[in-house]
C-alpha cells in the first residue's frame, strides 16, 4: 500500500512548525516536493498573508540564533543569503552593531581566555575572530581589553 501524499500546504506547515524559514529557504524546499498544478509562489503569499511566514520574525530567530557565537559580517551575509535585502537589512545591521563588541570579547574570552604570548598565537587568535565574522575593529578592541577592565566600551562609532 502506498503512502498517501502530503499536501505542499501541510509539509509547509510541518516545516514552519520546527522553526522559522525565510521564504526564499521555504520556497526551494517545497520546490521539491511541487508536482503539475502546485503554486508555490501562491501558497507563500498565502502563509505570509496568514503570518505563518514572516521576515521579520525569520530574521530575529536567525540573529538570535548566531549572536552569541558570530560577528556583524556573519550573520548578515547569513540574512543575505536568504534573501533578506534592503532596508531591513539595513536595520538589522545597525541594531547587530550596537553590541559586536561586547560578542567579540565573550567569544575570544571563551575560546582564549589570555592574551597572545607571541605574534603567531595573536595572528591565530585573529583569523578566527575574523572567520568568525567580527570586525577588525572589536576583534582589537576585545583581544587587547582584560576581563577585569570595567572601562570596555559596549560599542564603537564609525566616524
Amino acid at each position: 500500500m502506498a503512502k498517501p501524499r502530503i499536501s505542499l500546504k501541510s509539509r509547509a506547515l510541518r516545516y514552519l512548525s520546527m522553526r522559522e524559514h525565510s521564504r526564499l529557504e521555504l520556497g526551494r524546499k517545497l520546490q521539491r516536493y511541487a508536482e503539475d498544478g502546485d503554486d508555490v509562489d501562491a501558497l507563500l503569499d498565502w502563509l505570509e498573508g496568514e503570518k505563518f511566514l514572516s521576515q521579520t520574525r525569520f530574521s530575529e530567530s536567525l540573529i538570535h540564533r548566531r549572536a552569541a557565537r558570530f560577528g556583524n559580517n556573519r550573520i548578515v551575509s547569513e540574512l543575505q543569503s536568504h534573501g533578506i535585502a534592503g532596508e531591513a537589512l539595513t536595520g538589522l545591521k545597525q541594531k547587530l552593531q550596537i553590541d559586536e563588541l561586547a560578542r567579540a570579547r565573550d567569544v575570544w574570552q571563551r575560546k582564549f581566555g589570555k592574551p597572545a604570548a607571541d605574534s603567531a598565537e595573536r595572528g591565530k587568535q585573529m583569523r578566527f575572530m575574523q572567520q568568525r565574522g567580527f570586525s577588525g575593529r572589536a576583534i582589537q578592541a576585545a583581544m587587547r581589553t582584560r576581563p577585569d577592565e570595567d572601562d570596555f566600551p559596549t560599542s564603537f562609532d564609525d566616524n
